[in-house]
């Protein structure tokens, strides 16, 4: 069978990007449908953004700071209006990077939402078809609004960078790293947050050491946290709060492309009503409640593509779905959604399909970092998994670095390695301190390589730093 194209992308993020791109090196047909802004999550409305914002709120302390060191520098007020033309500045020419880099690459750009009509033919939204021999959807996922009264006032994380101005205060409902940045990032940009999580500990999945410690942090930063608490319902403010969950139904969010007021559908502030019996107003309210694979109409199921319970695509080692002419990356199937996985995941699809070198892809041992204030940076199994799976000894440090010690700030910062006590091997590592993140990318080389406690306590310290404990913890804090 003759085919338009060799590769049709359907995702024009971070992982269906560079995949095209390296089909297209191959000598590949290759084409790439975007319904969004090119560059997708990851860098119009995830985490290049909000790294910008997080560089933007860690200003506040610092003239504080800089006055116990010396320097006669008074407070200031961070200007949003000032701020935000300027990350959108940023955000359209990243996009027209990555849009000048599929157009030098020989790629053909369609600007519009595209759905498979056959395991071999995608159709665009205008009604154009092209066959393509190989199809990988790369589609990402959408930020989910919770099913309760009144929803439909309250924003998702990806209208933060749509704000015309800063909320005076704001509730965060979630516990998982896109809440807990965004209500320190917010709280360090003037605003006063509170936060509600109905888990017994925010940020489920990392270390119990490592979240409490950013959890006591957070509050000591003057965040209002609340664990074991959610709405119940909420509505405008000053309008009849005698609502049911059967009088009005909660919006659930949308897939990333449609319209949507940035705000939520509000004209005001906004009442709560909280599991634990307060009830507040607040100028806004922020659902980071999680992120669903964006699967919804892509004609998936009809052609034989198995989705999970989430509306994730089931794929094998090699990205390949029930369909073989049909690929999946990144979000959309569910895996680890992190960016830098998606591009190795694209980068082990074109691999595999368009240089004969199968190539399956690595999910072990991925770092990965929460820019809280301070950040937590984590690779391999947390102390409480490995203690489930094997004798372990923990080695760990508590400390105020040397920078906060002299300012007279509080902050802490935690050091720490799960050891195998079989195999000596480092099988987690994580870190709670300012630049975490820049610390677990260079930590995880070494226990991606199986470096043993031994090698970590070879290696000669840097001084004065405060890595330099990774390398100086010589007797364990405990044994199990």
């Amino acid at each position: 069978m003759t085919f338009d194209l060799d590769l049709f992308v359907i995702g024009g993020g971070s992982g269906g990007v560079r995949a095209a791109r390296m089909a297209a090196a191959t000598g590949a047909r290759v084409a790439l449908a975007e319904a969004s802004r090119m560059g997708g999550t990851c860098v119009i409305r995830g985490c290049v953004p909000k790294k910008l914002m997080v560089f933007a709120s860690s200003f506040r302390e610092m003239p504080a700071e800089a006055r116990a060191y010396g320097w006669d520098m008074p407070d200031g007020a961070f200007d949003w209006t000032a701020f935000r033309p300027k990350l959108h500045a940023e955000l359209d020419r990243l996009e027209g990077v990555y849009r000048r880099l599929l157009e030098g690459s020989g790629i053909a750009i369609h600007d519009q939402r595209a759905r498979l009509a056959d395991a071999h033919t995608v159709e665009l939204a205008d009604g154009q078809r092209f066959t393509a021999k190989h199809v990988l959807v790369a589609t990402g996922g959408w930020a989910e609004r919770p099913d309760l009264p009144g929803a439909e006032l309250g924003m998702v994380s990806d209208d933060i960078f749509l704000m015309d101005k800063l909320p005076r205060s704001i509730l965060v409902v979630g516990g998982g790293f896109i809440a807990c940045e965004m209500a320190c990032i917010l709280q360090g940009l003037g605003v006063e947050v509170t936060q509600y999580y109905r888990g017994a500990q925010i940020l489920r999945g990392f270390d119990d050491e490592a979240r409490g410690l950013v959890a006591e942090a957070m509050k000591a930063r003057g965040v209002n946290l609340h664990c074991g608490t959610t709405i119940v319902e909420m509505a405008e403010a000053g309008a009849d709060h005698s609502l049911t969950g059967t009088e009005t139904g909660g919006v659930m969010g949308a897939p990333v492309g449609e319209t949507r007021a940035p705000q939520g559908k509000r004209g005001g502030p906004i009442w709560v009503k909280a599991t634990n019996g307060t009830e507040t107003t607040f100028d806004a309210v922020l659902f980071a409640t999680g992120r669903r694979p964006n699967t919804a109409g892509l004609g998936l199921e009809d052609l034989g593509v198995q989705l999970g319970r989430r509306g994730e695509i089931v794929v094998d080692a090699y990205s390949q779905t029930a369909v073989p002419s049909i690929y999946a990356i990144g979000d959309v199937t569910d895996r680890i959604n992190l960016t830098p996985v998606a591009i190795r995941e694209g980068m082990a699809f074109s691999r595999t399909v368009f240089e004969g070198l199968p190539t399956a892809v690595d999910h072990d041992l991925v770092p990965s970092a929460v820019f809280t204030q301070p950040e937590l940076g984590s690779v391999g199994l947390t102390e409480e998994a490995a203690r489930a799976q094997e004798p372990i000894e923990v080695y760990a440090t508590s400390f105020r670095p040397m920078r906060s010690a002299f300012a007279g700030a509080s902050d802490r910062v935690l050091m720490k390695l799960i050891v195998s006590q079989a195999t000596r091997k480092v099988l987690g590592c994580h870190i709670v301190a300012p630049d975490a993140g820049e610390m677990i990318q260079l930590a995880a080389i070494a226990v991606k390589m199986g470096a043993t406690k031994e090698d970590f306590d070879r290696t000669v310290a840097v001084h004065p730093t405060m890595a330099e404990e990774m390398v100086t913890m010589r007797q364990p804090v405990r044994k199990g």
